[in-house]
């Protein structure tokens, strides 16, 4: 695909990633995969029914756990998630997979009994040469409100980075409003921060749209765009653009669009519009995974001094990358990246 961005400016703006102090808020959950072999069946003597045989359990972090693997994966210096976990099992491998990943601090990552570990565990049938075919998901979540304890306690933490920091991402994950990270009282504490520190850049996410929040950099998909505004689903481009550029200039920040197979659209509040078509599909693709890849990339890349377009262009390389990791919420690497942009 030919590219507005110079692997001299690819180049430039990615050697800065090493230097990006950057916090991450928003709900964090555990990515649990069970592996089972189809060829060891089973039938239970107890119950009859057919008795799955998980050969390999593995755990990653999801949800904003997922940006922040994409974060790692670009090698970004300094990471601070600001999230809560159980004190159960699930909390415990979220922890050990922490761990493991270079250059994250978990100074403002909280252990609570007041809440449970968000875990998605995922059965997957993994026959030989055949792509990994994902069963019913397995939820727990918390379905009562965050304690006033709790949100106290991440609105301290994250005030006290606050002031390091050269880019916050939010993420809200949970399907009831209240129960997660980013309740009112947290998004007003951030808002606060954004009004005293225009400087640092943020950029948010929300499953269940972004209608009340303080006035950050969005990123959004189309479902969340037409939900917000009363767009239909069909709109134009044309439409699109329109819709995004009013947005940027009501909130005085960048809006970002993911449009599936259309690819992505931005807009800034001096009227900049750009639109980065997906590139050609390479195989079959798990579209697991893209739109928190894509935040990453913007993030990473606007901190670093990308413009609009080339901040797209990146994000829009990098979510093509994990689309094609099946079985999986993959990452692309900076290495992956230039390589689909400049092969």
């Amino acid at each position: 695909m030919l590219s507005n961005v110079t692997l001299s400016r690819f180049s430039e703006i990615t050697s800065c990633y090493a230097s990006l102090r950057l916090a991450l808020v928003g709900d964090f959950c555990l990515d649990r995969y069970l592996e089972i072999d189809p060829t060891k069946t089973e039938t239970s003597i107890e119950t009859g029914l057919p008795v799955h045989n998980v050969v390999r359990v593995r755990s990653q972090p999801g949800g904003a756990g997922t940006i922040l693997n994409n974060l790692c994966a670009l090698g970004i210096g300094e990471l601070y998630p600001v999230g809560f976990r159980g004190d159960d099992g699930e909390g415990y491998e979220l922890l050990q997979a922490f761990n493991q990943m270079h250059g994250v601090n978990l100074e403002a990552f909280i252990k609570t009994p007041l809440r449970r570990t968000f875990t998605y565990c995922k059965p997957l049938f993994v026959a030989p040469e055949q792509p990994p075919v994902e069963l019913n998901r397995l939820d727990s979540k918390n379905w009562s409100p965050t304690p006033a304890q709790v949100e106290g306690a991440l609105i301290n933490r994250f005030r006290e980075l606050s002031q390091q920091l050269k880019a916050v991402i939010l993420l809200d994950q949970v399907d009831v409003p209240e129960t997660g990270v980013l309740t009112k009282s947290v998004l007003a504490a951030v808002g606060e921060c954004v009004r005293e520190l225009p400087h640092v850049l943020v950029v948010g996410d929300s499953r269940r749209g972004m209608r009340g929040w303080p006035p950050i950099t969005s990123k959004m998909n189309l479902a969340e765009l037409c939900a917000l505004t009363g767009l239909a689903s069909d709109a134009n481009l044309t439409t699109l653009k329109e819709s995004a550029l009013t947005m940027a200039k009501r909130n005085n920040r960048m809006v970002f669009i993911t449009l599936s197979e259309r690819g992505i659209l931005g807009a800034a509040p001096n009227g900049q519009v750009e639109h980065v078509p997906c590139h050609p599909l390479r195989g079959p693709i798990d579209i697991v995974g893209a739109g928190d890849a894509v935040t990453a990339n913007l993030t990473a890349a606007l901190a670093a001094g990308a413009t609009l377009r080339e901040a797209i262009e990146i994000a829009n390389a990098a979510a093509s990358v994990v689309i094609h990791q099946l079985g999986t919420t993959g990452t692309a690497s900076v290495s992956q990246i230039r390589k689909l942009l400049f092969s």
